[in-house]
């Protein structure tokens, strides 16, 4: 009788046996994946100090859009000649206008902020977010679920998923041109401002320029560097002769970094996704049973007496380049 149930079954049905074993390694493929990730998070902590950052002086951008261009030939998106309205697949940054109360205008260039200590990297459950030891945030597509927690988790609304690529979605976001800091290179987005509105540098010699800035023109500058604490700290750094809640910037952003609280949900997937995973191959069971009644139910629909063909899965990716 035992030997009879250890027999691979050929209805697609699975035995008791089957299932224990399937829920066991599920939930303990998981617990091993959540202590991985948090000791691989434990140990790279970013230099506050010594992080590639930028400072962007919203006061004078002039909204040429030269750092659109730039970003999209750097890493290979669809050009366009047209300012983007937002961010998508094929753009990591835009430069979004803001018509002010009394009519004046502002342009406020929006990317990735490559937090310090990142939400989209912790809440990521297959590590397809990175963050470098230097501290820009990296992607590998190979990895990721398409879970889209790290879009949930996001303070500031960044990464994009690829609605329209059907077949092989992902998530895409500004990666501050990483391999060019390797290279001894500056972003594209700094090398080709004409205006001096975005700097690149330490964080730690930004911040005391900005502070600098700040501290000598009292009565034109806002005296707040968004960026500084917001979310535990950012590398994009912004200074403004305008109150920053006038021109979108959320404003309401914890200075507590978001991992500390996302961390406190995340702890708990494990026990979420193990019961789920049980749950599941339950329920999987209980329909194969109740399938066995249906002599057809392994038939594909199309190849059953009177049913239609089948429908043809077609890729709807943009025929737009790819980054």
């Amino acid at each position: 009788m035992t030997a009879q149930n250890n027999q691979p079954r050929t209805d697609g049905s699975i035995t008791r046996r089957q299932f224990i074993k399937l829920s066991a390694a599920t939930v303990g493929s998981v617990v091993i994946a959540h202590q991985t990730k948090t000791r691989a998070l434990a140990a790279s902590k970013v230099s506050r100090d010594t992080a590639p950052a930028m400072l962007v002086d919203l006061s004078r951008c002039i909204g040429c859009g030269n750092c659109q261009r730039s970003c999209a030939e750097a890493n290979g998106l669809a050009p366009t000649t047209e300012q983007a309205q937002g961010l998508n697949g094929q753009n990591f940054t835009y430069i979004k206008k803001v018509e002010l109360e009394d009519g004046q205008v502002r342009f406020v260039k929006r990317q990735c902020m490559h937090c310090l200590d990142a939400a989209c990297v912790s809440a990521c459950p297959a590590s397809a977010l990175h963050q470098t030891p230097e501290g820009p945030i990296s992607y590998y597509p190979n990895r990721c679920l398409g879970c889209r927690y790290c879009m949930v988790s996001c303070p500031f609304d960044i990464p994009r998923f690829e609605w329209e690529n059907g077949l092989t979605p992902e998530i895409r976001k500004c990666m501050f041109c990483y391999e060019r800091q390797q290279e001894g290179e500056l972003p594209a987005c700094v090398a080709n401002c004409p205006t001096g509105a975005i700097r690149f540098g330490t964080r730690s010699e930004l911040l005391a320029y900005a502070h600098a800035r700040l501290a000598a023109n009292p009565d034109f500058y806002v005296d707040h560097i968004y960026g500084e604490h917001e979310a535990g700290g950012t590398a994009w750094l912004y200074i403004s002769d305008v109150p920053f809640e006038s021109l979108g910037f959320r404003t309401d952003v914890t200075t507590r970094p978001i991992p500390a609280y996302t961390w406190d949900i995340m702890s708990k997937l494990p026990t979420v996704v193990g019961s789920m995973a049980v749950v599941l191959t339950g329920a999987a069971i209980a329909t194969q049973r109740r399938k066995g009644h249906d002599p057809d139910h392994n038939v594909p629909p199309w190849e059953r007496e009177g049913e239609g063909e089948p429908i043809e899965v077609k890729n709807t990716q943009s025929d737009q380049g790819e980054g």
